[in-house]
């Protein structure tokens, strides 16, 4: 007998085992970690519980984005119709569901969206009103990434879905009920401004939403709009456009009549179940853009061949980064890296069209750039920009040539850009931190020289103008501070959102003309430099020698009289308290020692912040704080408390932020101080040492080398640095070079539960400090 032996068998099994083995091998994709909920409840934290005052600071103002990085529109669920300022479109604690929003929203702020719309699927009765429409939906049922939202909506017995490219989207709806099945279209305008129109042949919808001003000029146009096309899958069986309360069945078109009445369509698409697809385009230049930014974005894909590329985008953004440690740790570290890449918003077109900054016309054409908007200068250019400037170079640039182009078209270099026009809406001046932090770091693929002029134009000339200085061109208050080299307390800068404020003003602006100073040295300018060098010790001006704490002062250089540093609220400080805002000047961290009065008075003045509970995490000002020890002999404070405000301050939960995220500051400090390190003075090519959460994490610049931070023994109670190699080199500094972590290398920590009181002591290893060191 004769037996034949078959290796299929075998060799089947052997590659399925193989197969098994490799996929539990597999790394979990990087967007499987990102929780997009956090910061859409209120606040947990005992920080925001006690320095809050206003309901908005309790919240951090997120969204559950659906799109891909610094994505034009991004897409969230709706709970709240409205484009009111401090009004996010989705909340946590909220029980129903509008529709999906296209929203412009500013990440994590508390100012307003614009130029949105709401897309909003129904079945059985047609209602148009956002409230009477709304759905039940519960959290368990809603599916969240990064790259794609879906719910059940209970009221309608429909999924919804949707996933989206930069500027486009997808949506799908699957209706069950099996009764008529609606999709109402409205644009979000506050000012009953909105157009719509239906063209039931083409199974298309297209119509835009005027943009307005807040914070100067506010209620004004900005002369641009939301514009958008929809073009959907099945045959339209009816149609209509409604206004206020009247409905006109078969209407194809409705324009808003400016009295803040709301406007719309629908579309019906017959009885029976069904599944209903639509594509959308956005732009901010015309239909035609948004029609062609559709047609390039999805053409003939499908629904989940756009989600996979969303998921890609999303991957390899994240993958920048690299961490080896808990799971839940990964969840928190990215999906705060998330969050930083929400903002600046792509502005341009596919074809780079784009509106001209303040006005909107003519239509510009960017250049071998993307043009970007929507800067939330004072709160990013503290840590969020530098994260771009470290793992997107190429993407900053491009931002910051967004930010000159700006200035070209508006003849000024605007202070706080969004809705593509000026606002002034905060204090400083801080294009000039997030310009010279790139060009000291080598970034510089944007128009330095042009950027030079205008932020020199900034730092040197009053805007003698009253109506464009009204509009927010020109550095407030500049006239006093020249003068004085201070802002006196009889300078209340009316001509700004933010009134007085004057001690705050003083310290940004000293900070911003030695970042100015950075910018001039490196182009040959050297008067300049010098000049604004001196500058840069400005903040000695509002430092009260008798108690060492910021101070507001009078013009005959007289100090204020009734004076408490730790008062929850100042009328010359930004949101906060003098004994907070004492603490930034960045730049001299050594000259703010000698000005308290010794290094011994200024790690006491540290101390009672900390441990009396002045510490407020959620405002930005603050955020430099923990890490000021590292300047003083004492770092193994910083690696303390950084570590202690990472687990207090933050959490997984739908609450877990202490603050407005503020276009991703928030989280970029967390992202930082998980990493090991942090931007202490964005213009200096340093990042002042903590202490790493992760084992490990791998760092990827994007120039194909990689930077290793390993943390031996790392725990929750091992957090202190005993001892530190840098490419197998004895290490004490408590800094890095920017060229230290883009080079590659490795930086290896060796972990402990005892501060060491030797390491990181010396004043060599001590970061920059403008009246003591040379910027290399």
């Amino acid at each position: 007998m004769h037996f034949r032996f078959s290796f299929l068998p075998v060799l089947f099994l052997m590659c399925m085992l193989f197969g098994i083995r490799n996929v539990a091998a597999q790394e979990k994709p990087l967007i499987e970690y990102v929780e997009t909920r956090i910061g859409t409840a209120p606040s947990t934290t005992e920080s925001a519980r006690m320095h809050s005052e206003a309901g908005s600071e309790l919240k951090g103002q997120t969204i559950p984005v659906a799109g891909v990085p610094n994505g034009m529109t991004h897409w969230t669920p709706q709970t709240r119709a409205s484009e009111t300022k401090c009004i996010a479109p989705y909340y946590y604690n909220d029980t129903t569901f509008q529709g999906f929003r296209g929203t412009h929203w500013l990440n994590g702020s508390c100012v307003q969206d614009y130029g949105s719309f709401t897309v909003m699927p129904l079945s059985g009765e047609l209602i148009t009103d956002a409230d009477q429409r709304a759905s039940a939906f519960m959290h368990e049922k809603e599916k969240t990434s990064p790259a794609y939202y879906g719910t059940w909506l209970e009221k309608y017995q429909i999924n919804a879905e949707v996933t989206a490219t930069a500027r486009a989207a997808m949506m799908r709806f699957s209706f069950e009920s099996g009764e008529e099945s609606f999709i109402v279209i409205e644009p979000n305008s506050d000012e009953g401004e909105a157009f719509i129109e239906v063209f039931k042949e083409k199974g298309e919808i297209v119509g835009y939403n005027p943009v307005h001003r807040i914070y100067q000029g506010a209620g004004q146009p900005a002369g641009i709009s939301g514009y958008f096309v929809l073009k959907f899958d099945r045959p339209i069986k009816q149609f209509g456009v409604w206004r206020g309360d009247t409905v006109s069945p078969a209407g194809r078109s409705v324009t808003g009549n400016g009295n803040k009445v709301k406007s719309g369509a629908y579309l019906g698409f017959g009885s029976g179940k069904q599944v209903v697809s639509v594509k959308i385009g956005t732009s901010f230049t015309s239909l035609e853009g948004a029609r062609l930014n559709l047609e390039k974005e999805t053409g003939n894909q499908d629904f989940e061949t756009v989600r996979k590329s969303a998921e890609k985008a999303w991957n390899e953004a994240l993958g920048k980064v690299k961490v080896k440690g808990s799971e839940k740790d990964k969840i928190l570290f990215y999906s705060a890296l998330y969050r930083t890449k929400l903002s600046p918003r792509l502005f341009s077109d596919v074809d780079g069209k784009y509106p001209s900054f303040a006005g909107g016309t003519p239509v510009q054409h960017a250049e071998g750039f993307d043009y970007y908007c929507d800067f939330s200068l004072w709160d990013t250019f503290r840590a969020a920009m530098p994260l771009n400037i470290l793992l997107e170079p190429k993407k900053t640039g491009d931002m910051l040539q967004s930010l000159v182009k700006k200035a070209e078209q508006g003849g000024w270099m605007p202070i706080f850009p969004c809705w593509n026009h000026y606002t002034a809406a905060m204090i400083g001046d801080h294009a000039m931190s997030v310009m010279a932090d790139a060009y000291i770091k080598n970034v510089r693929n944007f128009d330095v020289k042009t950027a030079y002029d205008f932020l020199r134009k900034n730092a040197f000339e009053v805007n003698a103008d009253p109506k464009s200085y009204e509009a927010g061109k020109g550095r407030r208050a500049l006239e006093s501070y020249l003068r004085y080299g201070y802002i006196p307390l009889e300078d209340s800068v009316w001509q700004a959102y933010h009134k007085r404020e004057q001690v705050s003003r003083t310290l940004e602006y000293a900070y911003d003309d030695f970042c100015l100073s950075v910018l001039a040295s490196g182009l040959g300018f050297t008067d300049d430099a010098a000049k604004l060098k001196k500058r840069a010790l400005n903040y000695k001006n509002v430092i009260d020698p008798g108690t060492g704490y910021a101070r507001g002062r009078y013009a005959n250089g007289k100090w204020i009289a009734d004076f408490d540093p730790f008062v929850k609220r100042s009328s010359f400080i930004t949101e906060g308290s003098p004994a907070q805002y004492t603490w930034f000047v960045p730049q001299d961290i050594a000259g703010l020692q000698s000005a308290a009065g010794s290094r011994n008075a200024f790690t006491s003045k540290l101390d009672t912040l900390f441990e009396q509970g002045h510490y407020w995490h959620g405002n930005e000002p603050n955020h430099q704080i923990s890490y000021l020890y590292a300047y003083a002999g004492q770092p193994w404070k910083t690696q303390k408390l950084t570590r202690k405000i990472i687990r207090e301050e933050y959490d997984t939960g739908n609450g877990g932020l202490s603050g407005n995220e503020d276009g991703g500051q928030m989280s970029a400090w967390l992202a930082f101080s998980m990493i090991g390190f942090y931007p202490v003075a964005p213009g200096t090519p340093e990042y002042v040492l903590g202490s790493p959460v992760f084992e490990e994490v791998t760092i990827h610049s994007g120039n194909g080398k990689k930077f290793v931070i390993e943390a031996k023994g790392v725990s929750e109670s091992a957090y202190y640095i005993q001892s530190a190699t840098l490419n197998g080199k004895v290490f004490t500094k408590n800094f890095l070079t920017h060229d230290e972590v883009v080079n590659g290398g490795k930086l290896v920590l060796q972990m402990g539960t005892e501060p060491s009181k030797t390491r990181g002591t010396q004043p060599a290893d001590e970061p920059f400090s403008v009246s003591k060191t040379k910027l290399k």
